[in-house]
């Protein structure tokens, strides 16, 4: 499992570094992420540094250039960067806009403020951490982790610097489907849940995959970074990277990072010492063959879960079965009646009653950490000049992606995993225990985590 942040910080000797800026605004210390800027920081516009130039990327550039101003580019593949360096939008003034292959070049920028990740997954929490380590806001494209390990990692770090964190999954601010299905159910309009059905879309089964030309934009070397070495394929890079367990989870991570969040938000275990004490994953089809130690027989096939029925129990005894289906959504069952709800609807008899009307805009606001509910980057930037933790913070998340990733590791071993939540560790099972951190090649390790 992943060494304790105190560990950390004194064997990578960034105690020093860390206390300087951890200092909290009197009367903050309980918000986790304070934030408070100074009266001449909130006077100018912030200046952001787009890590990741993919299609996420290019809709949080988006996002941020309603109120900021994009300051650095950043991408390993220098193709990618010229859609958004020719935005008027994006880059109005690009020829002051910096353009880099290396993220910590960005970091070393003392006029940028935040650093937007939209990377892949594998690539994530290393640059976060050098982000937050630089003293910058850091928004990050979910899933946040790559490992169980990961996850502790992250969250003591982004908790000891007075940063804002916010990661990307925005169904937490949709205020009419998954706001409202979360009241409903802390609220015991369903009675007493009985069981939750979470349904993610399946994977898909495609290959074998040629291999080919590395394209002379791409630096393929560092874009694999801390994973073992594999022949190029172009299926293994950019937008399809998730559907290979070297570098993603497939769709345990991909849409259980934001459907199973939201199932584990509205039952309250989405905390630290919550989640799952059993992960059933015996009921699972993958893209390619698994040997008994769950690793890919084939390098060139998808080899992530395609269809899959993941049994979880909470200690609570409350059974939330995670399941392929293209209804790609969460059913809430209660004693006193059933909803669904996804993107685009909340639906079930309840609804049709018009329990849900019942609920102020105070109760929205007390949800959404004392916030008005706003977009994700408005939310995330008033968080920056008032303090206080973003609709989606890294503390509830980090334990919602402990579940994720033991969907994943139950599923390539296809047995039954037992966890821990209170020590977040799996018992008695060495072999799943192994996947819960990854080796680094050298030159790719986390601050602090050799």
């Amino acid at each position: 499992m992943g060494m304790k942040r105190r560990e950390f910080l004194l064997k990578s000797g960034m105690g020093a570094l860390i206390g300087e800026m951890s200092g909290f605004a009197p009367g903050t210390e309980k918000m986790g992420f304070p934030g408070i800027l100074s009266a001449s920081e909130e006077r100018k516009k912030l200046i952001v540094g787009l890590v990741g130039c993919g299609n996420r990327g290019f809709a949080n550039a988006m996002g941020f250039s309603k109120s900021c101003r994009i300051g650095a580019l950043c991408d390993l593949d220098s193709s990618r960067i010229k859609r958004y360096h020719d935005h008027r939008k994006i880059c109005p003034d690009s020829d002051k806009v910096a353009v880099e292959k290396d993220y910590r070049k960005l970091l070393d920028r003392k006029e940028i403020d935040i650093i937007s990740i939209s990377t892949v997954d594998h690539w994530h929490v290393k640059i976060a951490a050098e982000a937050l380590l630089a003293g910058k806001h850091v928004f990050c494209e979910k899933p946040l982790t790559w490992t169980i390990e990961e996850n502790r990692y992250i969250r003591d770090l982004a908790q000891k610097t007075d940063r804002v964190f916010l990661v990307g999954t925005q169904q937490r601010t949709m205020k009419d489907q998954f706001l409202c299905a979360t009241l409903m159910v802390r609220a015991g309009l369903l009675g007493k849940i009985q069981k939750v059905s979470v349904f993610l879309l399946p994977g898909p089964k495609r290959g074998p995959f040629p291999k080919a030309e590395i394209p002379s934009t791409l630096d393929w070397e560092r874009w694999q970074g801390p994973v073992e070495r594999k022949d190029y394929r172009k299926e293994r890079c950019h937008a399809t990277f998730r559907y290979w367990y070297e570098y993603a989870g497939g769709q345990f991570t991909d849409w259980g990072a934001h459907h199973i969040d939201c199932a584990q938000w509205a039952l309250g275990e989405d905390q630290p010492g919550k989640g799952p004490v059993e992960v059933d994953g015996r009921e699972v089809e993958h893209a390619s063959e698994l040997d008994s130690r769950g690793f890919p027989l084939h390098d060139d096939l998808f080899n992530t879960a395609v269809q899959f029925h993941i049994r979880c129990r909470f200690a609570s005894g409350i059974p939330m079965d995670i399941i392929s289906s293209r209804d790609n959504g969460i059913l809430f069952e209660g004693t006193k009646g059933r909803i669904f709800v996804n993107r685009g609807k909340l639906t079930g008899k309840p609804v049709e009653e018009g329990r849900h009307l019942v609920f102020t805009e105070e109760d929205y606001i007390r949800l959404n950490h004392g916030k008005p509910i706003q977009p994700p980057k408005a939310n995330f930037l008033r968080c920056i000049q008032e303090g206080g933790l973003p609709s989606s913070d890294v503390i509830s998340h980090s334990v919602i992606m402990n579940t994720c990733h033991l969907c994943g590791i139950a599923a390539r071993l296809k047995r039954v995993v037992c966890w821990d939540p209170l020590n977040e560790r799996i018992l008695d099972d060495d072999q799943a225990a192994f996947f819960t951190e990854r080796k680094r090649r050298k030159g790719y390790e986390l601050p602090g985590i050799s």
